[in-house]
């Protein structure tokens, strides 16, 4: 066991090193970067103060800035640099996890993601809790009544909701119950009300679940389909093995060979899933969803470090979430074996990957 966590964790240096090394490539091709993006807001300041003071509207070729002032710039942002000397340098940083400072918000990398996992967290957790608690239950109570009407009811149910997209969803709710043409019931923004610290703490508990009940329904009626449907399958397969024909023959309870036969086995593709889908529900940001109730997140976050070309954002978000994305891949492997005394860990290094 412990061979294979040793090796597990050497082969997540080349891996992070590959993804860093490709994402720094891409960004090095993309045109208007950080530099070329100043240039143009300097010019165009310019170009409105021409304008305020009563000059001229139509651009003029003196805005432009000269090559020694355009080098301070590279200097500023170290783009003076040849790239593999800023590739090496980022990466001997973010050993340290030194994420370095963002272009657009004057930050520090590290900081910023901190102040945007609130929204974040309280997103991924409630949907993950939610998705879980519910449909664990109905895919068992599926798997159960297998072609019954209660089995073809519910399925089409999910899977119409399963085929609408969180955004529409979202749009719809805020239309329908946010104020929009029929009821004011939940906020339209915001994950707290603005005088949130001067609430008692069951105000505060009231309130936050108030502002967090739309956007969590958006993002999780997407996401019954396949944990439903995949305890159901994963039940039905276990319901048809010899065990439980042979438990049943030997008189026992109904209840008994379902939860106490059938369950342990069945769950066991359910409970090694959890640390990935728990990791990402952390740390997965729907911009749809966070844009439309108003919620600054890490979703919003790397949209809007994409559309400015903030490349130590990209590149420490990016660096954060595949570290954690790999560890979390390792916990997995792990329940596996915690979970299903059968698998070995020998077997698990020789499965294709």
């Amino acid at each position: 066991m412990a061979r294979y966590i040793l090796k597990r964790l050497l082969l997540m240096i080349p891996t992070l090193f590959g993804v860093l090394l490709v994402t720094f490539l891409v960004t090095q091709f993309v045109p208007g970067g950080p530099v070329e993006q100043l240039i143009n807001k300097i010019q165009g300041q310019a170009v409105q103060g021409e304008s305020a003071g009563g000059g001229s509207k139509i651009y003029r070729g003196n805005t432009d800035l000269d090559p020694e002032k355009i080098q301070q710039l590279k200097v500023l942002y170290g783009f003076d640099q040849p790239a593999y000397q800023r590739f090496f340098t980022m990466l001997r940083h973010y050993l340290s996890f030194n994420l370095g400072e963002s272009y657009f918000y004057q930050q520090s990398v590290m900081d910023l993601i901190i102040s945007k996992l609130p929204v974040s967290i309280s997103l991924g957790v409630w949907t993950f809790l939610l998705t879980y608690l519910i449909c664990i239950p109905l895919g068992i109570s599926k798997a159960v009544r297998d072609g019954s009407t209660f089995d073809t009811a519910s399925s089409t149910i999910i899977l119409i909701g399963y085929a609408i997209p969180g955004f529409v969803l979202a749009i719809f709710l805020l239309v329908l119950f946010g104020g929009g043409s029929f009821w004011d019931l939940f906020p339209l923004r915001g994950l707290v009300s603005d005088n949130w610290n001067e609430l008692s703490w069951f105000g505060k508990l009231s309130d936050y679940l108030w502002h967090i009940t739309l956007p969590v329904i958006s993002l999780t009626i997407g996401s019954f389909a396949i944990v439903t449907l995949l305890t159901k399958n994963s039940f039905i397969e276990e319901i048809r093995k010899q065990y439980v024909l042979t438990a049943r023959a030997k008189g026992l309870a109904e209840s008994t060979v379902l939860y106490k036969h059938i369950s342990r086995n069945a769950i066991i593709p359910l409970v090694t899933g959890f640390p990935s889908a728990f990791i990402g529900a952390f740390f997965t940001g729907s911009i749809l969803i966070e844009s439309i109730f108003s919620l600054d997140g890490l979703g919003l976050l790397s949209y809007e470090a994409i559309l400015h070309r903030d490349y130590p954002v990209v590149l420490g978000t990016l660096y954060l979430f595949t570290l954690i994305s790999l560890f979390a891949k390792l916990l997995t492997d792990i329940c596996y074996v915690v979970v299903d005394p059968r698998i070995q860990f020998d077997s698990l290094d020789q499965q294709p990957r």
